[in-house]
């Protein structure tokens, strides 16, 4: 499916249809067709990379991590929301298919309110796509250095994993988001694949 080009602005309302919040690749690489794209975060979630990746960054014999969301009071998990085009061939129906095959290894679908840096709501429940630790794909935590050398040594189809955390770190950066956690991870996950290719 084409992408869509067009970038909303935090002030211009919630705006109705449908729309899907992205926190991780949907973040950089949407994939479908969009009317509008408007960065914003939704409350109550922390960012985790609990989730394994068999069928995109990894494979069955050597997952891959990706990340999801876990409850936390008080967090906020930035990201991307795009208010679908859903006009073409099979319309809303079609534009969910592809997210679903795309997203399958997530079991949970939520709507949440994605809020701007005003505190102002810029993409009414919108659709998040989250793995719990029910999925069968859930891996759990690991420390950042366990972390960092799984996503260094994983590789899937869509490519290597540590081009998904790669990807994110920039994503996030170009947000202006202030995220510890992500960019230290970033740097670990480095140092793994410098060290990798010596």
């Amino acid at each position: 499916m084409a992408q869509g080009k067009a970038r909303g602005s935090a002030g211009a309302g919630a705006g109705a249809g449908l729309w899907v919040f992205g926190y991780g690749s949907l973040v950089w690489r949407p994939g479908v067709e969009f009317t509008e794209r408007r960065e914003g975060c939704v409350r109550g979630w922390r960012r985790v990379w609990c989730q394994g990746s068999t069928d995109h960054r990894g494979t069955p014999a050597q997952p891959g991590r990706t990340v999801t969301l876990e409850p936390r009071e008080g967090g906020e998990v930035w990201g991307a929301a795009y208010q679908l085009s859903c006009d073409g061939e099979g319309g809303e129906a079609a534009v969910l298919a592809y997210l679903d095959h795309r997203e399958k290894q997530y079991d949970l679908r939520k709507r949440l309110d994605v809020f701007g840096r005003d505190g102002i709501v810029v993409a009414s429940q919108a659709l998040v796509y989250i793995g719990t630790p029910a999925c069968e794909n859930y891996l759990g935590p690991a420390s950042p250095e366990e972390l960092a050398a799984q996503i260094a040594a994983a590789r899937g189809p869509s490519g290597p994993n540590c081009e998904y955390l790669f990807n994110l770190a920039v994503a996030m950066r170009e947000i202006g988001v202030d995220d510890p956690e992500l960019y230290e991870l970033e740097t670990l996950c480095r140092k793994e694949v410098e060290q990798g290719e010596e």
